[in-house]
């Protein structure tokens, strides 16, 4: 049974894998739902979250390899916590960014399906909102005087 500095490691170790295999999921969704296919969506999702998952692996590699060299008094519980986030973040890594892309292509539901299909005469009926035009013209302006604060008059323009 690993000791408790280890099991707090992989307790790290399962928040950083899981946040950036999320990350990826989530914009390759994103990117479904604006029309790309799947390969396409994913590919784009891994190239546009290299550079951040990279560089939160870097920094946690860089910050508890310290840990797996450290020597005297503490140093097993040091060795433990260091060896779990070095290694495991490594392999996470990789498995982030190399299996986790098959395993979507293999399992994910395709979202571009989802997208409601817009032919020329639906889109030619949908009516036009302006939004900006419509909430003046509706809006009465008011102002109040300086001696009393609760009456209100109707601005006039001509004045």
């Amino acid at each position: 049974m690993p000791n408790i500095y280890s099991q707090v490691g992989l307790v790290t170790l399962v928040g950083l894998v899981s946040k950036n295999g999320i990350l990826i999921v989530q914009f390759a969704n994103s990117e479904q739902v604006a029309g790309r296919s799947k390969l396409e969506a994913i590919r784009e999702a891994c190239r546009i979250r290299f550079r951040p998952i990279m560089m939160t692996m870097a920094a946690t590699v860089a910050g508890h390899f310290p840990l797996t060299l450290v020597e005297g008094p503490g140093a097993a519980a040091r060795n433990s916590i260091g060896l779990v986030l070095v290694g495991g973040m490594t392999i996470g890594t990789i498995f982030t960014l190399f299996i986790l892309p098959c395993v979507y292509i293999l399992l994910a539901r395709d979202h571009s399906k989802d997208l409601p299909k817009m032919t020329v005469p639906d889109a030619a009926l949908a009516p036009a909102t302006n939004s900006s035009s419509s909430g003046l013209a509706q809006r009465s302006e008011t102002h109040s005087s300086p001696g009393t604060p609760d009456s209100t008059q109707p601005i006039n323009a001509g004045t």
